[in-house]
């Protein structure tokens, strides 16, 4: 599969603030998390690219986010279904950093190409006409390594050491993925909750990394259905979030195999889904 070179874009915007303090003001530079949309366009041999989904997304990673994308939402199957990953040219031949072309080995189906949608940095399914037309279908994941709960207590902290562009903003989420016994693989940052997982997936994805099958995810915030869906497919085991998981994610860590630990923060947390994966002696 070809990359093209990707640029070096600025994931942080600087800004001018007034700040009050609560008795004075000032002015005084202050930086915000770049939020940019993104157009992922897609073609199979023969085929013209065509507009596949916009993403409302933080610079960086940008050919990560679209094979994770792509894969989450059921256009490919793994990294041999890819041909290429690009930006797209303009009128004048000039690189179009905000619009990427993935070109697929295999034919892309007429609905599929006609089935455009809005992925903006609040939610992930936002934009589909309904429910059934996010339903991916995977496998129940594999069953994966027991996890130490000392293991899962350390992870936030591991994450927050490299969450750099949070650190930057304040605005950001981030995924990350660890083996079992805590060694950090792979984190991604993104002002969307589910584009920082389709990174982190898209980044396996075109490693040959998958499936994760022996990986713990972690996100910085809540976990919600789609991404627990996204997990699913990426083959996540384990997945674990600082703050609380939703009544449908539950449901689908349960049909699917996975252990879902939810309000991890200071050592404590809660398990909702595959609790025998925990190992809470260790």
């Amino acid at each position: 599969m070809k990359l093209s070179s990707a640029p070096v874009r600025r994931p942080v915007s600087d800004v001018q603030v007034v700040s009050f303090d609560g008795s004075t003001t000032r002015r005084r530079p202050d930086r915000l998390a770049t939020e940019e949309p993104m157009e992922i366009r897609v073609a199979g041999p023969g085929q013209e690219p065509e507009p596949f989904a916009v993403a409302m997304r933080t610079p960086g990673n940008d050919f990560e986010l679209a094979a994770g994308l792509c894969l989450t939402d059921g256009l490919i199957a793994g990294p041999d279904d890819l041909d290429s990953i690009a930006y797209c040219l303009g009128a004048d031949h000039e690189q179009m950093f905000n619009v990427v072309t993935v070109r697929l080995r295999t034919r892309v189906a007429d609905d599929v190409r006609h089935r455009r949608y809005l992925s903006n940095s609040s939610c992930g399914i936002c934009g589909k006409a309904a429910l059934e037309e996010i339903e991916v279908r995977c496998a129940v994941v594999g069953e994966g390594p027991p996890v130490a709960a000392s293991v899962l207590g350390s992870l936030p902290e591991l994450l927050g050491q490299h969450q750099r562009v949070f650190d930057q903003t304040g605005g950001l989420h981030a995924a990350a993925r660890f083996a079992a016994d805590g060694t950090l693989r792979a984190t991604r940052e993104d002002i969307g909750r589910h584009n920082a997982l389709d990174k982190l997936i898209g980044h396996a994805l075109l490693e040959r990394a998958l499936p994760l099958a022996d990986d713990i995810l972690l996100v910085s915030g809540r976990l919600s259905f789609e991404l627990v869906q996204k997990a699913a497919v990426a083959g996540f085991p384990v997945l674990c979030a600082v703050s609380a998981p939703s009544s449908l994610a539950v449901a689908t860590a349960e049909q699917m195999g996975q252990t879902i630990v939810g309000f991890l923060r200071d050592g404590r947390f809660n398990v909702y889904s595959h609790p025998e994966r925990v190992d809470v002696n260790a």
